[in-house]
């Protein structure tokens, strides 16, 4: 392996040993079942799927590649957590990749992705529209207006887009343009979980 230059330092020091998200493009769809959620590259072939364990005191989410292995789970760091904090475990290593940190207000809806140790910022996903944001959390009918989101490094550098598609059932395409300052993995795995938390 050739030597990382400085611009390819974040997305190996955040890798997830259990899948290659090396795509620029995803799509996100939830299942018939609440919380089931189905991932594909741009080439249409599933990469990732996941669901929500019920009935556990902690919320748990764990998710397997295309050939049903194994890949991480996301776990909320708390009983019962209102804001909370949301570690991405690698379930090769057992090790916690990122922690996604919730921004917890009425009228935004932005997720931190955190370096689980130091806490340093990595990324930012952000709600492109406050007033959709805010209706989004009172009033339930609005959720089936699809959201949109950018994702931005710790500059505040526009990086990829979490777009939101009219459907039955919720749809996201991930876009990323460019991830060369922040752990690309990471953000891929931390937009796909996205509408399952923000609709929890």
């Amino acid at each position: 392996m050739s030597d990382s230059s400085p611009s390819d330092a974040p997305s190996a020091s955040y890798d997830i040993s259990t899948v290659d998200l090396d795509d620029d493009r995803y799509e996100v769809k939830q299942s018939a079942i609440r919380n089931k959620y189905v991932v594909r590259d741009s080439a249409g072939a599933v990469v990732l799927r996941g669901k929500q364990k019920l009935f556990k005191l902690k919320e748990e989410f764990p998710f397997v590649t295309g050939e049903d292995a194994d890949a991480f789970t996301v776990k909320a760091g708390g009983i019962m957590d209102v804001a909370g904090n949301y570690a991405i475990i690698d379930a090769g290593t057992g090790e916690e990749v990122v922690v996604l940190d919730e921004d917890y207000s009425l009228f935004v809806e932005n997720w931190t992705i955190r370096d689980p140790e130091s806490g340093e910022s990595l990324a930012t996903i952000r709600s492109k529209h406050k007033l959709l944001s805010a209706l989004r959390h009172l009033f339930s009918a609005a959720n089936l207006v699809p959201n949109k989101y950018e994702i931005v490094d710790p500059d505040g550098t526009h990086v990829g887009d979490i777009e939101g598609k009219f459907s039955l059932r919720d749809t996201y395409t991930v876009t990323i343009d460019d991830a060369s300052t922040v752990p690309k993995e990471a953000v891929v795995a931390a937009a796909c979980i996205l509408d399952a938390l923000e609709n929890k």
